[in-house]
C-alpha cells in the first residue's frame, strides 16, 4: 500500500488508505510502538473487502510529524483533527491495545462522528494495568534477547505450539515488503505512550456510562500485557457493550485468531 500525507495545522500525518468498495470507513487506530507497517495485512485486506479502511500514523509515530503527547486524551484529539482534515464525518473505529485506549476518549468527546466501535486487546480508564504493561513490555524485550526471537512472540501471543505457530505467521505477514515502507518509532514517542498508558490505568478520567455507540468488546483469555479482566469491566460500563473471549489467546487475539476476528468483526459491522 502507498503511504499518502496530509497536513493538519502544522502537522503533517501519514496514512493508507483502501477504497475497494463505497461506504463508512473503518479507522484503525494503533498499539504502543506499532506504525503502518504493523497492521496485519490479513484483517486490513479482510475487512476492506466489504469497507473503506483508513490506516494512520498519529502525531509523533512513524512518518508523521510532531511531538507524541503523553495523555491518551491529546492522542485521540489528533486523531479527530486527522478525520476532520481527511473530510470524515462517519465512521467505525477498530482500536487495538492502546489504539482501544485512545478510541474510548475518542468517542467520549466525539461520539457523534462514531457508528459503531470494536476495542481489542485493551483496558478500561483507572482499570488494573497500570503495572503489567510496562513489566510484560520489559520481560517480552529480554526474553526476545535471549532467545532470538521478536517481542511479539512473547506480547501477543501464548506460549503454546498453536500461539508461536500463530506469531510466526503473523510476523512473516507484516513483514510483507510495502510500496512505501514507515518509519521506525522513535524511542521519544515509546516513552510519550508508555506515560500516556500509565496515566490512563492510574486515575479515572474518561467515563463511558453515558455511551450508546454499539460496541464489540474482544480479547484473549491469555492477555499478558492487558489482563483480560479489562474486558469485562469495559463491558460493564459500556451499556451497549458485547462481549468475545478467545480461547488460549493472548494480547494479540485478533491475528491469532484472525479468521474468527474477520468473521464475527463483519458481523458486528454489519457484513
Amino acid at each position: 500500500m502507498k503511504t499518502e500525507t496530509i497536513l493538519v495545522g502544522d502537522t503533517t500525518f501519514a496514512y493508507r488508505e483502501i477504497q475497494k468498495t463505497e461506504g463508512t470507513p473503518v479507522v484503525f487506530f494503533q498499539h504502543l510502538t506499532g506504525n503502518l507497517d504493523d497492521w496485519d495485512p490479513a484483517i486490513v485486506d479482510g475487512i476492506a473487502e466489504h469497507f473503506p479502511v483508513l490506516l494512520f500514523d498519529n502525531r509523533g509515530v512513524g512518518s508523521s510529524g510532531g511531538v507524541t503527547p503523553s495523555a491518551v486524551e491529546e492522542m485521540a484529539e489528533d486523531a479527530f483533527l486527522f478525520l476532520q482534515a481527511k473530510g470524515i464525518t462517519e465512521c467505525y473505529l477498530l482500536g487495538f491495545s492502546l489504539g482501544g485506549l485512545v478510541a474510548q476518549a475518542f468517542v467520549n468527546k466525539h461520539p457523534e462522528i462514531v457508528r459503531k466501535m470494536i476495542l481489542a486487546g485493551t483496558g478500561i480508564s483507572g482499570g488494573v494495568a497500570s503495572d503489567s504493561y510496562t513489566i510484560s513490555l520489559q520481560e517480552a524485550v529480554q526474553k526476545a534477547q535471549e532467545t532470538h526471537k521478536h517481542p511479539k512472540h512473547f506480547l501477543f501471543f501464548p506460549q503454546s505450539e498453536e500461539g508461536q505457530n500463530e506469531a510466526n505467521a503473523f510476523l512473516g505477514r507484516i513483514s510483507q515488503p510495502q510500496l512505501t515502507p514507515d518509519l521506525p518509532v522513535k524511542k521519544e514517542t515509546i516513552h510519550a505512550q508508555l506515560s500516556a498508558i500509565a496515566r490512563w490505568f492510574s486515575k479515572k478520567t474518561v467515563f463511558l456510562s453515558d455511551c450508546t455507540i454499539p460496541t464489540w468488546i474482544v480479547n484473549g483469555d491469555r492477555d499478558a500485557m492487558i489482563p483480560t479482566e479489562n474486558s469485562f469491566l469495559l463491558q460493564k460500563e459500556l451499556p451497549n457493550a458485547s462481549l468475545t473471549i478467545y480461547a488460549n489467546a493472548g494480547h494479540g487475539s485478533i491475528f491469532q485468531k484472525k479468521e474468527l476476528f474477520l468473521a464475527d468483526a463483519l458481523e458486528f459491522l454489519g457484513k
